[in-house]
């Protein structure tokens, strides 16, 4: 199979991705292991702000908000 690695605020409203890496380090590195996020996650974008910024996410059965600065460190595949 032929995955697409791409940045989380990449990933269109709906489609969903699994987590592969995450780039970040020190207390936002440590946020996102709290909040779950960690490889092999299942993650889904399910709506956006109006300006765009933050962006509502499934995560493991709860919807967390995160700014584009912070899910841009996370690296997703989809298939």
């Amino acid at each position: 199979m032929n995955y697409t690695q791409i940045s989380l605020n990449q990933l269109p409203l709906g489609r969903k991705a699994n987590v592969t890496m995450l780039t970040s380090d020190g207390a936002t590195r440590r946020r996102m292991l709290d909040l779950g996020i960690i490889d092999g996650t299942d993650i889904e974008p399910l709506y956006k702000s109006p300006s765009g910024n933050p962006v509502a996410y499934l995560i493991r059965g709860a919807v967390i908000a995160l700014r584009s600065d912070v899910s841009e460190k996370i690296i997703v595949s989809e298939s």
